[in-house]
Formats: C-alpha cells, structure tokens, sequence
C-alpha cells in the first residue's frame, strides 16, 4: 500500500510538473509581444526575476509611472507598520498593504540575491543584450548593490527572513528605475 501511495504521488508531482511548465510557456509567449514587453525585459535584467516573475510584475504594477522609488515599496506593503506617540516612534513588520502578488514575487526574486555574485551569468548576459545600455547599466548597479547589501545583512546576523524583506523592498525600487522609464507618458518623479 505504501508502495502505490508513494507512485500516485510521484504521478501527480509529474503532471502539475508539465502543467507549470505549460502556463510558463504560455506567460512567456504572451509577455513577447504585449504593452509590457519592454518593462518585461527590463526587469528580467536583476536577479531572481524571470519572465513568470518579470510579467506578473508588469501586469500587477501597470503604470509605473505613478510612483517612485521610494513609494513603490509602500504600495506593496513592504514598508515597517509604525505606532508613534509624541516622541516615541515603533517600527514592526511590514505592513502587507497593497499588492499581495506583487509582495510575493519580490520577496522569492530577492532570495537570488544573496547567492555569491560577481558577474551575470549567461541567462542574464542573454538578457542585456534586449534592452538599452542605459538600462543594462541600471540592472547590474541593481544587482550589485542588492548583493552587497546581502552580504552586509549577513555580517550583522540579521535575521534572515527580516534582510530578505529589506533587500524585497529596495528591489523594488530597482525595478521601478528599470520600468518607469520605459512607459509611455512618462512623469517619472525623483527617487
């Protein structure tokens, strides 16, 4: 019985295996020729984002452009809630306002940061030749940074799981920088 248990369990790990890989091959059809190409691209230039991830992103965000850097954060609820009185000031978890799709994506792209990096990959290397220079440029100042910063969180034993919504949170921002510029109407803010 245990034997039989087991194969039907390995069946269905296959099947929802060929599933995935089917929606996956569709999103990545669908994100070649749509309004958010270009952004896709772009964000698919860091670390941890794919075309699933890189898409997702585009769709859940749309417009980009309403942002910045600093409050693309906050409306994925990844900024630390805050109770204040008078002089006193608590920070706590995260908020979880906002997107919860687009909070998830991020936080499973930022784990990819903390992997050893030096120089991109093939993939990625794959990756900067579709888009601008200025872009290309963009994405490995993002991926270095969100690296070192890993790597700081680590030396002060940060707690995992707290860097990883930090380094969630700046990539975020990355990820602004690389796609608001690429929507059309562009009324960028400052970081």
């Amino acid at each position: 019985m245990l034997q039989f248990t087991y194969e039907a369990d390995v069946e269905q790990a296959e099947l929802l295996a060929a599933h995935l890989k089917r929606i996956d091959q569709r999103v990545a059809q669908t994100a070649k020729d749509c309004q958010y190409t270009a952004v896709v691209e772009a964000l698919m230039c860091l670390r941890g984002i794919q075309v699933t991830t890189g898409f997702g992103l585009a769709v859940e965000i749309g417009d980009w452009t309403r942002f910045t850097g600093a409050t693309i954060g906050s409306y994925l609820g990844l900024v630390p809630s805050e109770q204040s009185s008078g002089q006193s000031r608590h920070q706590g978890p995260i908020t979880k306002a906002g997107s919860k799709y687009g909070r998830k994506l991020l936080i499973e792209a930022a784990w990819q940061h903390r992997r050893p990096y030096a120089r991109p990959g093939a993939r990625l290397l794959g990756q900067l030749d579709l888009v601008a220079p200025a872009t290309w440029i963009r994405a490995l100042e993002g991926n270095h940074r969100l690296h070192r910063k890993w790597e700081q969180f680590d030396a002060r034993k940060k707690r995992s799981v707290t860097a990883n919504t930090a380094i969630a949170r700046e990539l975020a921002g990355w990820c602004w920088s690389l796609a608001a510029p690429l929507q059309p109407g562009e009324r960028m803010n400052a970081a």
